[in-house]
């Protein structure tokens, strides 16, 4: 069996290799010069170019990449783990890459709903069930469990990006001419869009309110805890912090967002997220 992801899974093409699996790279354009992520340009280059006055735009891995990815594996089980349709075109184009193939049933393609650092636990999920012998189907259904108790928030800084992305249902999208207040988002049932959770005063306000929303699901030691970042990194480490202090017996992860979100998030943000294991 093969496991390939994207890089919202917030794995390179590089990390992936180590553990086995195919990383495809999500794409950036800045100034009429297109980069893959973690492969032509990291995040923090990234964030300089962008912070320079240069407005991004983002598309998911070419239709034909995938489709050679597909090819290199015809005797074996595929399972594509890809970030949420809706927040990113690259689960409709796996589909696309899919059909485009003769004898694709080899091919399983599943929408994660999500993106970051529940996107990599799902992978690293499914890595761990396929080296402990497991099932396809065995996989697919534990990782839609995961995927069925999974909660994403994002605190923007600069609300150009995201409705620049079109990411966002019609209402949050008259949040951002709001000052100084803390904004926090959350991703629709559907994940395909994201909308307006609450506003506060303070971000340290907007983390209490995060931890709130994760005790009222029932967060516990059952449960992994993502706070991802772009270019905030004391920030990002008082939110973790904030969150440790409420969930004591949780693991929380801390990673740098991928140039790709950045493009829709903008230079600031932090995504604190929760999937359960």
């Amino acid at each position: 069996m093969k496991i390939i992801t994207d890089t919202g899974s917030l794995y390179s093409p590089e990390e992936g290799r180590k553990i086995g699996i195919d990383v495809l790279p999500l794409n950036v354009m800045v100034d009429h010069k297109n980069y893959q992520e973690y492969v032509d340009i990291q995040s923090s280059e990234f964030i300089e170019i962008v912070k320079q006055g240069h407005v991004p735009t983002s598309s998911q891995p070419a239709i034909g990449v995938t489709m050679e990815t597909f090819e290199k594996y015809p005797d074996e089980e595929i399972l594509v783990i890809n970030m949420a349709d809706g927040l990113s075109g690259t689960y409709q184009s796996t589909l696309g890459a899919k059909e485009s193939i003769d004898n694709n049933e080899n091919i399983h393609v599943i929408n994660s709903m999500t993106l970051c650092g529940p996107e990599r636990y799902l992978v690293e999920k499914a890595v761990q069930l396929k080296d402990e012998g497991l099932s396809l189907d065995h996989i697919m259904k534990e990782l839609h469990k995961s995927i069925a108790a999974e909660k994403s928030f994002l605190i923007p800084q600069d609300f150009g990006f995201l409705k620049r992305g079109g990411r966002l249902t019609p209402l949050a999208a008259t949040v951002g001419g709001m000052l100084k207040i803390t904004p926090i988002m959350t991703t629709t049932k559907d994940a395909k869009r994201l909308e307006k959770f609450a506003m506060k005063k303070t971000f340290k306000s907007a983390i209490k309110e995060i931890i709130k929303a994760f005790q009222e699901m029932g967060v516990n030691e059952d449960y992994k805890i993502y706070v991802t970042h772009a270019g905030v990194l004391e920030q990002a480490q008082a939110a973790m912090a904030q969150i440790q202090e409420a969930f004591m017996n949780t693991v929380i992860e801390l990673y740098e967002l991928s140039p790709a979100f950045i493009t829709q998030g903008g230079p600031g943000c932090i995504a604190i997220q929760t999937i359960r294991k």
